[in-house]
């Protein structure tokens, strides 16, 4: 049922599914296997900011098994957040200078410059994110790999309380509108059908992005589902009566498919965020420094390779209709959006299953990433061939939740 074409795009559900899995997938999976992408840093120690919040999953499938330091390659562990080689030696030059209390004239101009303008970008208000403060002592490093996201058993109020919250605080959705997430059936769902069509175009989007996110994540649940449980072994698998009552049409009111099909919306937002930020990965200068040469160079030409390939796609989704009207109120909307996103970043500090808040949290970066992108379209253009960007940066988190996002 989940067929043809896709509301607010030119594209059509078929068109995705043959581009994707049969040429961009198979290669991100690969990228994604490399270390400079699945190794994630992040706080899972953060203290929920709305509401008082002692109801941690006990159960052992919730854990997160951190790295230990050894195993993270030199690379990533020196200089996390820089992204590059060039970065990180520029900044441990300043780091060294601060630490002797010596006039910076060990530095040139260009590099005290550089130094300046990526501290800057590290505090700059362009983020959609409430970023981890990955030198937090309770920051870790988690091999993603090794914490799949999967079903773990954590479900019920708790678990409702989250989407609730986004659903209700945070999709610019009136009060008299029912959320979409009651028993599944009856008025709740036609009156939301309705508001989603009446709003504007970028509040439309902002809502089919959360939905998106969240039957994403619904889907990877029931695909690795707990099966069975017994002290010989465990078995995760497909659970596809936990998938139909996410998502069949009978038992959702009609709205499953709908759910379905705002992932699809999220896909090729993501995807046309790939497809322009390009220029900033094709520079000379930028480097997935893990300290391997061979594979980091490797890896960077497989990178190249997905993002023309992300670029070449038929029917991208046009991002010009966004914000596209009186520059005072498109600025006040796109402030909005940052905002309540932001918001949004901020409840996954309030999930008590610790794997499912490192992948909401990642996912939710790398979904903030790729509208950061969307947004900075002027910048972008603007970076030049050689040398440090200043307009536009990425650090190595926004980097590797962007890609683990659209690999989900």
């Amino acid at each position: 049922q989940v067929t043809g074409y896709l509301d607010d795009c030119t594209c059509d559900v078929e068109t995705i599914d043959a581009f994707n899995n049969y040429k961009l997938f198979p290669r991100l999976n690969e990228l994604l296997e490399s270390d400079y992408f699945r190794y994630y840093k992040v706080n899972l120690q953060k203290p929920c900011p709305f509401w008082e919040d002692n109801s941690h999953c006990g159960m052992r499938d919730c854990a997160v098994q951190p790295c230990p330091s050894d195993e993270v390659p030199d690379g990533i562990r020196s200089g996390s957040y820089k992204y590059s080689e060039e970065a990180n030696n520029l900044a441990e030059e300043c780091e060294e200078a601060k630490r002797l209390g010596a006039v910076d004239d060990s530095l040139s101009k260009e590099t005290r410059q550089a130094v300046l303008q990526w501290a800057q970008h590290d505090d700059s208000s362009d983020s959609f994110c409430e970023a981890d403060d990955i030198h937090s002592p309770d920051a870790e490093y988690v091999d993603l790999l090794l914490n799949p996201e999967r079903y773990t058993g954590y479900k019920g109020p708790d678990a409702w309380k989250i989407w609730n919250s986004i659903y209700e605080e945070n999709c610019f959705k009136p009060q008299n509108v029912k959320r979409p997430l009651a028993s599944g059936r009856g008025e709740s769902f036609i009156c939301l059908t309705k508001w989603v069509s009446r709003v504007c175009v970028e509040k439309r989007a902002f809502y089919r992005l959360i939905s998106g996110l969240h039957a994403s994540i619904n889907i990877h649940l029931s695909a690795r589902y707990l099966l069975q449980d017994t002290w010989s072994e465990k078995k995760w698998g497909p659970n596809v009566t936990e998938f139909q009552q996410r998502f069949d049409e009978v038992l959702t009111s009609g709205e499953g498919p709908r759910r379905l099909k705002n992932l699809y919306f999220l896909y090729l937002i993501e995807l046309r965020a790939l497809s322009k930020v390009l220029p900033f990965f094709e520079r000379p200068s930028f480097q997935l420094y893990t300290g391997n040469k061979s594979q980091d160079a490797e890896m960077k030409h497989l990178l190249l390779e997905i993002l023309h390939l992300a670029k070449s796609f038929p029917l991208h989704f046009d991002e010009n209709s966004f914000f596209a009207g009186n520059k005072k109120e498109a600025a006040k909307l796109k402030e909005e959006f940052r905002m309540h996103f932001k918001n949004i970043s901020r409840i996954m500090d309030c999930v008590g299953c610790f794997k499912c808040r490192l992948w909401g949290k990642l996912q939710t970066q790398g979904l903030g990433t790729a509208l950061k992108i969307l947004f900075s379209e002027n910048l972008i253009e603007k970076i030049p061939e050689s040398g440090p960007s200043y307009g536009f940066q990425l650090t190595r988190q926004e980097i590797v939740a962007l890609f683990n996002a659209f690999g989900r």
